[in-house]
């Protein structure tokens, strides 16, 4: 985690289109004009077709803590591939590192409460997601459309939130300076007041993700 968290750290720092977002306690960064809005457009549109009530890790799909619709796209689609290849280069993480693009849609009221994306070491399946490729080291989500009201991200210990804004990326570092699990990456998906959201996200692990 420390490794890697310096090299995409300086490979960050050096990309003039890539703003480090303030705070001491974890890196989070934001680039405008990701994808074009045609691009975002035809994302939506695959989300559209793949969404299904979102699950969290250990508990499957729950109303309460995650309201969301999400579903895996194809990652073997010509046009995704082109994204993800994106992602990789400015983060400068190989791509086989990289967790399948998962996109998520929220409605009105909608929301994802307050948690980490990277894994509790303690947690039965770790030891799963440990042989099939490690820790989630850094997180990209990209904002797909803009939202009339509500639905933003919320980093709650850092007092930051960041409202939904099409083609943004924001960019974080689920690890300290030190490499450690950063407890200051608490953040939430706050609900949607009117219209709908779209983002997709990608994980990226510490070494190859696949099956174990």
């Amino acid at each position: 985690m420390k490794a890697l968290g310096e090299a995409v750290r300086a490979r960050l720092a050096a990309d003039p289109l890539v703003q480090r977002l303030p705070g001491d306690h974890a890196e989070v960064w934001a680039t405008a004009d990701f994808l074009t809005p045609d691009e975002c457009e035809r994302m939506m549109a695959m989300i559209d077709r793949t969404a299904v009530p979102s699950q969290i890790l250990d508990h499957g799909y729950n109303e309460v803590w995650r309201t969301s619709y999400s579903g895996d796209v194809d990652a073997h689609d010509p046009f995704v591939q082109m994204i993800e290849r994106r992602i990789d280069d400015l983060l400068g993480i190989p791509h086989e590192w990289g967790e399948t693009m998962q996109g998520q849609r929220y409605a009105p009221g909608q929301e994802f409460r307050e948690h980490m994306d990277w894994f509790w070491t303690k947690a039965p399946y770790f030891k799963t997601e440990a042989r099939r490729g490690g820790q989630r080291s850094f997180t990209a989500m990209i904002y797909l459309n803009d939202v009339e009201e509500g639905g933003e991200t919320a980093f709650i210990n850092l007092g930051m939130s960041i409202p939904p804004q099409r083609g943004v990326l924001l960019i974080w570092n689920n690890g300290g300076i030190d490499g450690s699990l950063n407890q200051f990456t608490l953040h939430a998906g706050m609900p949607v007041v009117k219209g709908t959201k779209y983002i997709i996200t990608k994980w990226y692990r510490t070494r190859r993700w696949g099956h174990a």
